[in-house]
């Protein structure tokens, strides 16, 4: 899989009335990615749509535990769940994941440091000496 460049559009985390319901509003979905094994999950749902028996033998994980892995992704919202036949076929919803990528964008952007490491375009040289 090539990986492919992001356009991420920063947000302003400078209004102090927002900075507090922005962190309630990111926690849990921040929180749902931070487990090893789930972000394992996203990353191969992340290559296309499994199944839980597909994503069982990729990981080697029981198929209790890649289901208790996979709830609370569901619950953020982070994948899409289609029925097919008597399995659930689980994929991505970038949408859910662009908002706290925006934010953690944002949030090294906002050093000098970090506006150069996350905001200079692949293959342009750093303006840092």
């Amino acid at each position: 899989m090539v990986p492919r460049e992001l356009d991420i559009a920063l947000l302003d985390v400078t209004e102090p009335p927002s900075i507090a319901d922005r962190a309630r509003l990111f926690a849990p979905c921040l929180k749902a990615l931070g487990d090893e094994n789930r972000l394992t999950l996203v990353l191969l749902l992340a290559e296309r749509p499994r199944t839980v028996r597909e994503l069982t033998e990729a990981t080697g994980m029981s198929q209790t535990l890649v289901s208790h892995h996979l709830a609370p992704l569901r619950q953020q919202g982070v994948l899409t769940v289609t029925p097919r036949g008597r399995s659930n076929v689980y994929a991505l919803c970038c949408e859910a994941l662009a908002a706290p990528v925006r934010l953690l964008a944002t949030l090294a952007a906002l050093t000098p440091e970090g506006a150069d490491a996350c905001c200079t375009p692949a293959g342009e040289p750093s303006h840092r000496p």
